[in-house]
């Protein structure tokens, strides 16, 4: 089968399309036969550096997909051959074909392209976990995102506004912000321009998704309300921060952070059946919707990712796989 695969540590030109053996499903696997792929920055760690302190020859990436079912493992009772799927994998999505635990595919969503479908997984799936399990958000709180126009953030905004709270988000343009609060952000602000910590604190953050780290650390724990929370999915801005010890007491904050891709299956599999009860219904509902930026055809990935890298973008970045 065609697979993009990782030929080296370095920039977007060590991704190479190559011939590698197609998989076979065991046990509670089903093999799908991929029809779109979604990009994220984990992709990007992976073939640049050795992420979660591992090398992996050749590396195939890719963290989500859609497709058909075209073969079962003898264990796998729900699905079956011609079943159409998206699914949560830990890489290898960047291929025609691809093995994954039954547990981890949700149906594709009615009326839902499988460009638009295989953009949902990693997102909600990171949302999920990070916002509302980890962070324990509820209904009527603030809410924070930054970056609200990358993939995480456009779905995040759409999710807590429907889960029932108000959303804030920061981006770098004013085309940018106008985009999330058409999304249903109650505000956006221009973190190039204005001062976010400023704008935000007379209204007072509950919850806060942070991509960036560096010196909006300490920003970050200013806006929030007491009980308020912080959690990391990356560090953009810099992994090394500041913190307020004495403000983290006096206002009883909590500050947590996750890698979803070394999560077990176990633990994925208990956040797609929740996903699947609570939040595909409100998809279905049109209160969370795909944004998708652009697609490439699967030998153009190293171009994907230069846009990706570039975070000119509004949403998400796919593959198509012929």
């Amino acid at each position: 089968m065609d697979a993009i695969v990782i030929t080296e540590k370095g920039g977007p030109e060590v991704l190479q399309l190559e011939q590698v053996d197609t998989p076979v499903p065991h046990g509670n696997e089903v093999l799908i036969k991929i029809k779109a792929a979604g990009l994220n920055r984990s992709d990007v760690i992976s073939r640049s550096s050795n992420p979660y302190g591992t090398v992996i020859e050749r590396e195939i990436p890719g963290l989500e997909i859609s497709g058909i079912i075209t073969a079962v493992g003898p264990d796998v009772k729900r699905w079956k051959t011609g079943d159409e799927v998206c699914a949560l994998i830990a890489g290898g999505g960047y291929a025609q074909y691809k093995a994954v635990d039954g547990r981890l595919c949700l149906p594709v969503p009615e009326g839902m392209t499988f460009e638009e479908a295989a953009s949902l997984p990693e997102t909600i799936f990171t949302i999920w976990s990070n916002v509302f399990k980890d962070a324990s958000f509820r209904a009527g709180e603030n809410f924070l995102v930054h970056g609200g126009t990358s993939g995480i953030g456009v779905t995040a905004i759409q999710m807590i506004v429907a889960m029932g709270g108000k959303a804030y988000a920061t981006a770098g343009t004013p085309e940018k912000c106008l985009f999330c609060e058409e999304l249903g952000a109650t505000k956006a602000i221009n973190y190039k321009t204005e001062d976010f910590a400023a704008l935000l604190k007379p209204i007072g953050i509950d919850v806060i998704l942070d991509m960036t780290g560096g010196e909006n650390t300490l920003k970050n724990m200013d806006i929030l309300n007491p009980d308020g929370r912080i959690t990391f999915i990356n560090a953009m801005n810099g992994s090394k921060s500041e913190i307020d010890i004495l403000q983290m007491m006096s206002k009883r904050l909590v500050l947590t952070g996750s890698m979803l891709k070394p999560r077990t299956a176990d633990y994925k599999a208990t956040l797609a059946a929740e996903i699947e009860q609570i939040v595909w219904p409100l998809i279905a509902a049109k209160k969370i919707r795909p944004v998708i930026y652009k697609v490439f055809p699967l030998a153009q990935a190293a171009d994907a990712q230069r846009l990706l890298e570039s975070s000119t973008h509004i949403g998400k970045i796919m593959l198509t796989v012929a």
